[in-house]
């Protein structure tokens, strides 16, 4: 997969929580860390998804927003 996204984290899908319209999608990436994305239903089916499987979570933003109480 060739991707011009620079953060790529790969770990195994530990939830598919599915609603009405899209999916709240749970990758454990090792060590404690679980990544969360929400995504389309029809997207969940047509990457597969589903607990035990490996997957990439992308992340391309042009900023990170950082905040402390």
């Amino acid at each position: 997969m060739k991707l011009s996204a620079r953060n790529r984290l790969t770990g195994t899908v530990v939830g598919v929580d599915k609603g009405a319209v899209n999916s709240t999608v749970l990758i454990d990436l090792g060590g404690g860390v679980i990544v969360t994305a929400m995504i389309t239903n029809a997207s969940v089916a047509d990457l597969g998804l589903e607990i035990g499987k490996t997957a990439h979570a992308v992340i391309k933003a042009s900023d990170v927003i950082v905040g402390v109480d």
